[in-house]
């Protein structure tokens, strides 16, 4: 009963006002985030450029350690190169569609980091299995990263005289790349071990990571659409096959079944993804892109200059340790006039694109190119560096650098920008595939006109014709440049 009485009391009681409540203080917008400065962008992509075309070339002088360590066979050994390659070829339309539908940088960082743990993984393997299915998934992530590198270049500098610098300067770096592969693999095999040139990519590939999280933006043009696995599927596979049975072609022959099967296997799924591209609503590659003239001249250009400029070091490292007697560094140090040389002539590109337009530019460096290959085709088993080396070496990168920048100018200027990262996976896909024919090609033609000796008057002789039929293809292309390329740059 008390309780009772109490509760009710304290019910009588007069309830305090309650304090009105303090007004919140208005939130302070956020700022928005500005765009970082357009030449750190082009770094970050030509960073990422650069990682995949060094590790093209960089193993070849780590070979015979490869071999000495992991007891790999002759035919396994050469899979070192081409697990990565034909990776690389295989499935870099896939990379440029990718970026395009689900985001450029996320591909950039998607490609970069597979690249980067492949690297780790091939650095650590300790059998010949484990090396190559790291060389493979490198070569995977390169295809996705490569065309995310020229996408990113072409979104943040906007279309002219100052665009054309900055692909100028992602084929200098590029190019750059892959000529000092021979360097960077013999100085890392000298100095530490074979295991270096692919470990030295996992500092570089982390510092380039933390890079393009912060400072890169996410651009993307796919409206919505769903990625053409079908279509995917067969171009990549199709891709990858011909790479295997081109790759075969230099142990095998031509004739042999182990080169036509795959040949042949490899024609038949890139016609099926014609015929599905010519019926799917949202294609991998809209077939109409290759009536546009500027993409469809500039890629088949390309082509044709990467078939005989990809082997330029390829026969040149072979030369010098094979016939010449350098090491592996020396043989390194012997291109870096060249090294210079494709940075100079991919500089030089825009100015020269100003006055005279890029189809001359283009016709003026492969011929410039064609000279050099003229010049290294007399090369000789006593030669000296300077006139069988360094002159001929400088004059067809230099030729590399200035017809290179306005190849890849005009197709790009002719995409859509919906289709920019496919245009640039194509640009990427013609010169590897370009070069995996053509050295495919050289190196038989090479082969046998050695005829199986190894005195270095035979190798030099084997070495020289490959370099005569190199002139005739670089002939070939500045034919094709003159008659086929647009005048103008075309902007869409």
């Amino acid at each position: 009963m008390a309780a009772m009485l109490e509760a009710a009391e304290v019910a009588r009681r007069p309830r305090r006002p309650r304090r009105p409540r303090r007004p919140r203080r208005p939130r302070r917008p956020r700022r928005p985030r500005s765009a970082p400065p357009a030449w750190l962008v082009v770094a970050l992509a030509c960073a990422g450029q650069f990682l995949v075309v060094l590790d093209v070339s960089v193993v070849n002088v780590a070979l015979p350690s490869i071999r000495a360590d992991l007891g790999m066979s002759e035919s396994g050994l050469q899979w070192v190169v081409n697990a990565y390659s034909i990776a690389f070829a295989g499935f870099m339309l896939l990379g440029g569609r990718a970026g395009d539908l689900y985001g450029r940088k996320r591909m950039f960082l998607v490609g970069l980091g597979l690249f980067t743990v492949a690297s780790l993984a091939g650095g650590l393997a300790q059998q010949g299995g484990e090396l190559l299915l790291a060389r493979a998934v490198q070569g995977l992530g390169a295809a996705v990263l490569a065309p995310a590198t020229l996408t990113i270049v072409t979104s943040a500098v906007p279309e002219g005289p100052a665009r054309a610098r900055a692909i100028a300067t992602w084929t200098a770096v590029g190019a750059g790349g892959g000529a000092a592969g021979g360097f960077f693999g013999g100085l890392l095999v000298d100095t530490l071990s074979w295991r270096w040139v692919l470990l030295i990519n996992v500092p570089v590939g982390a510092l380039v990571l933390l890079g393009s999280l912060l400072w890169l933006t996410e651009s993307r043009s796919g409206d919505g659409r769903r990625l053409d696995l079908p279509g995917a599927l067969l171009v990549t596979g199709g891709l990858a096959v011909l790479a295997y049975g081109i790759s075969q072609t230099e142990a095998e022959g031509w004739t042999a079944a182990a080169t036509l099967v795959p040949l042949a296997v490899g024609l038949a799924l890139v016609a099926g993804f014609l015929v599905v591209e010519s019926r799917t609503t949202a294609p991998l590659m809209p077939l109409g892109l290759l009536r546009v003239r500027a993409v469809a001249s500039a890629n088949a250009a390309m082509f044709l200059s990467g078939s005989a400029l990809f082997c330029t070091w390829y026969f040149i490292t072979l030369y010098a340790q094979n016939v010449l007697g350098y090491s592996p560094l020396e043989a390194g140090l012997s291109m870096l006039p060249s090294s210079l040389a494709i940075v100079l002539g991919s500089k030089l590109a825009p100015r020269l694109m100003h006055r005279l337009g890029a189809r001359r530019v283009a016709a003026l460096g492969t011929l410039v190119a064609l000279t050099g290959y003229g010049w290294q085709s007399t090369m000789t088993s006593d030669g000296g560096y300077v006139t069988s080396i360094m002159v001929p070496g400088v004059l067809m990168m230099l030729g590399a650098g200035l017809a290179s920048t306005p190849l890849a100018s005009l197709a790009t200027s002719g995409a859509a920008p919906g289709e920019a990262g496919l245009v640039s996976g194509l640009v990427n896909t013609s010169r590897t595939m370009g070069g995996s024919l053509g050295l495919a090609v050289l190196s038989t033609l090479a082969a046998a006109r050695t005829g199986g000796a190894g005195s270095p008057e035979a190798l030099t002789e084997g070495y020289a014709l490959a370099f005569r039929a190199g002139t005739g293809v670089l002939l070939a292309g500045v034919v094709l440049m003159l008659v086929w390329l647009p005048r103008k740059i075309s902007v869409t």
